[in-house]
This record gives C-alpha cells, sequence and structure tokens, in this order.
C-alpha cells in the first residue's frame, strides 16, 4: 500500500508586507484557495487541512468547500500551528506546505512523502540548484542555501552563499516545504530554538542540532512564495495568461 501523508497549510492574516495576503481575490478566488487547490493535486496527500487563528480565513476556507482548523493564536511559527492540528490527526506523515505557495508543484510533494515513507530521516524538505546567473540570489539573505551529505541529507542552511566560494549553479537554494514524521514534528516543537537558529533566523537548525536527519529532496522547480504586492501582481498576470490560454475567464 502506498503511504499517504496530511497536508497541513498554516496561514495567518498578519503580514508586514502584505497584510490580508491569504484573502487577496484579485483572481476570483483567494490565495489560499490557489494554494490548497494546488496540494489538492498531489496523490499522496490526504487530508488537506488549512490551518489558521482567523475566523475571516476560517469563513473563506469554509466557503469554498476546504477544510479548516482553528488553532491558538499564542503560536510564535508555522510550525508550532502544524504541530497542534497534526497533535490531533492519527496520520503518520505531515507536510508542511506555506499557505502563500500557489504555485508548489504537486509532483514535488509526493516525492516527499515518497522519502519520508522509505524511512531513516524525521524531516524531509526541498531545494533546487541555482542557475548559473544567479548571483545574486547566492548573495540574497533572503534566499537560504543548504549544503547535503553523500546521501542527500542536510549539513547545514544558511541565508550566507554556503558553500563559500562556490558558483551559482554549485549551489542549493532550500525551498520551505517539510515532510515529518508526526512524532519527530512534536518532540521539535517541545524544543527550545538553538544558538544557530536565533543567529540565523532559520528554525530548519533546531532539528539539526537535536541530531534529527534531514532529507533533502531536489528540484528543479523555483519557489514562488507571495511575499510582497509586487509578488502578487505577478501571480494575477500568470493566473490571466492561464486563463486565456485555456480560453476561459476562471481562476
Amino acid at each position: 500500500m502506498t503511504a499517504r501523508a496530511a497536508a497541513i497549510l498554516p496561514v495567518r492574516y498578519a503580514s508586514t508586507r502584505l497584510p490580508g495576503k491569504p484573502l487577496l481575490d484579485q483572481t476570483g478566488w483567494p490565495l489560499v484557495r490557489h494554494v490548497w487547490e494546488q496540494v489538492r493535486r498531489a496523490r499522496l496527500l490526504d487530508p488537506v487541512i488549512v490551518a489558521t487563528d482567523d475566523e475571516r480565513i476560517a469563513a473563506a476556507v469554509t466557503r469554498f468547500g476546504g477544510r479548516v482548523e482553528l488553532t491558538s493564536p499564542s503560536h510564535s511559527s508555522g510550525s508550532d500551528r502544524v504541530a497542534e492540528v497534526a497533535a490531533r490527526l492519527d496520520a503518520p506523515f505531515v507536510l508542511n506546505v506555506q499557505g502563500d505557495e500557489p504555485e508548489i508543484d504537486p509532483g514535488d510533494l509526493d516525492r516527499l512523502v515518497e522519502r519520508l515513507a522509505a524511512g531513516g530521516e524525521e524531516l524531509v524538505t526541498l531545494a533546487r540548484r541555482l542557475l548559473p546567473d544567479e548571483h545574486a540570489a547566492l548573495a540574497d539573505p533572503h534566499v537560504v542555501k543548504v549544503v547535503v551529505d553523500g546521501r542527500g541529507r542536510a549539513l547545514y542552511f544558511s541565508r550566507c552563499p554556503i558553500p563559500h566560494g562556490a558558483r551559482p549553479d554549485q549551489a542549493l537554494a532550500h525551498q520551505g516545504v517539510y515532510g515529518w514524521r508526526r512524532e519527530a514534528l512534536a518532540a521539535f516543537a517541545a524544543a527550545s530554538p538553538c544558538e544557530a537558529e536565533r543567529a540565523e533566523r532559520l528554525e530548519q537548525l533546531r532539528a539539526l542540532h537535536m541530531g534529527m536527519a534531514v532529507g533533502v529532496v531536489l528540484t528543479t522547480h523555483a519557489s514562488l512564495g507571495i511575499d510582497t504586492p509586487s509578488d502578487y501582481a505577478a501571480f494575477v498576470q500568470r493566473c490571466a495568461a492561464r486563463a486565456t490560454a485555456r480560453g476561459t475567464g476562471s481562476a
């Protein structure tokens, strides 16, 4: 029998750079629905759940027929929100898919589930090799880099260019989708941030600090998360172009 995983989308209303982001609806759908619909296209994810502490988001998800779970408003991270919902489920594997990734590749999500089910790793995530001309991305602290060992497991994540002196096409850019064994997620959420995590502002370093094996699945799909008004405007344009190509006006 093929392994399956629950997908949990942590979604919050507040956003410094793009307030009310999950409910932006210039495409005809709220952004959170685009993410939910894309995740539902994966073969190995069931159920797909939006986790939020905001009644407006919960109402929007209910209106389009999605499953939503209300969580504590005191969580400091999406992982904490996901862990709260995962504790209510009996799924052995849980994928944490950010609620602002409307174009995440469903095939990549399935590959994460397959890697997790293969055993030996508590946590799996995605990364892609930078292109030769992506010098700005290599230096950009908003693009997290990862170095892996010979088994395809993470050695370290950093906002700095790693390995030192590498060309862009020798570096891997991390993409923040996480597949967890449920018991590992619970242990992670119960632990305190480590020094490296606080310095880099990267919570996946806590998993490495705890001695967890972190598998890295390589993809050729670039992450196109929505963080700013210009990101959203570009996404709206891509949606319109796809609708025109299909000969429809729908999202």
